[in-house]
């Protein structure tokens, strides 16, 4: 496809301490933009520099969320190498949150050609340190010059980008989760398994709620029966019960996490049993009970694999392994990070390289 790009005149300057990036804190000096209309299809492909979007204050996503994102990451090998984990697996989960949210589809091709022209105009602002990467975030949004609830007939797709360092502040070490039983974050027949916004908007509630006394993050249970487990927070969640690893099953309302099922296949390789079932609130809390509870964690883009060292439900608090990262959780970090970072062969032909 044809891309346009415009270079920024005023370059900013690169950070200096890696060590305090944080996470989403920093842009890059560019990013990509694409205009949809119903008569003319994806268009005006361009690159142009960093800067606020100019946006009609009738339009559709301000007043009815019509918008979808995603996130992936791209690294920095030892030989300075450039590559993205996956991203495939993003373009397509970006499509099927589009069809659900009656947005417009992206050609698997150009989406892929448009992320590698942006990473490597943007490659001098990939980190070189331990664990740090260049957060890539595309997202698309209606925005139809009028009032009234209807399928989205014009549409921006945007990809920025950010050089991170750690998601969490307390990095692999094990996080605090409180089980939310009031809020629910979705339903089956929803958004559940689309990544929009309006998702996320519905977790913050419990999320300060659970702030304010002292945990990272929530575990959600199902929006009908207040019982089956989906998500913790912004993540998909695993257990290791008494040697099997349980993951809740996608029934519409959990996201298909793209790390969540590269850890399924690392640990269907490694020999465990991986059941991705309904659990319920009842039985993780027996096996916390009786011991069998022996490892959880959460996975995602951001922090690729959290540990959960302790649990609270309804005012009781468990510690699961001791509180400490457990060796499951430490092996799959460990896999995943030295695949996406060139440290390992790739033997399952996850890497995508850009240059």
């Amino acid at each position: 496809m044809e891309i346009k790009i415009t270079k920024t005149t005023s370059p900013k300057a690169k950070p200096a301490d890696e060590s305090k990036l944080g996470f989403g804190n920093i842009f890059t000096d560019h990013m990509f933009m694409m205009d949809y209309s119903a008569d003319a299809g994806w268009h005006d492909a361009r690159i142009v520099p960093f800067a606020p979007i100019p946006i009609h204050p009738a339009s559709t996503v301000l007043h009815y969320g019509t918008e979808i994102f995603e996130g992936l990451k791209a690294y920095r090998t030892a030989d300075d190498e450039i590559r993205m984990f996956r991203p495939i697996e993003n373009i397509r989960r970006l499509n099927n949150s589009a069809e659900r949210l009656c947005l417009p589809q992206l050609d698997e091709k150009d989406a892929l050609e448009i992320l590698d022209t942006l990473v490597e105009l943007e490659k001098d602002w990939i980190p070189h340190s331990e664990g740090t990467s260049l957060y890539i975030r595309p997202f698309m949004y209606g925005n139809d010059p009028h009032l009234g609830v209807h399928a989205v007939k014009n549409a921006t797709y945007v990809v920025i980008c950010s050089p991170v360092g750690a998601y969490y502040a307390e990095g692999i070490n094990p996080v605090k989760i409180a089980i939310e039983s009031e809020d629910v974050r979705a339903v089956k027949g929803g958004t559940g398994y689309a990544k929009c916004g309006g998702n996320y908007a519905a977790s913050l509630r419990a999320g300060e709620k659970a702030e304010k006394k002292g945990f990272t993050q929530v575990l959600w249970l199902d929006g009908v029966h207040r019982k089956y487990i989906e998500e913790v927070g912004s993540m998909n969640v695993m257990f290791k019960i008494n040697g099997e690893i349980v993951t809740p099953e996608l029934t519409g309302s959990v996201l298909p996490g793209i790390t969540r099922k590269s850890c399924v296949e690392l640990l269907k390789d490694r020999g465990y049993k991986v059941s991705e079932r309904l659990i319920s609130i009842d039985e993780l809390h027996e096996a916390a009970k009786n011991g069998t509870l022996e490892e959880a964690w959460g996975t995602g883009t951001a922090a690729v694999v959290s540990p959960i060292g302790w649990l609270s439900y309804k005012g009781e608090e468990f510690t699961v392994n001791n509180g400490v990262i457990g060796d499951v959780t430490q092996q799959l970090y460990d896999e995943l990070t030295a695949i996406q970072w060139g440290k390992v062969e790739d033997t399952h032909g996850w890497i995508h390289k850009v240059c």
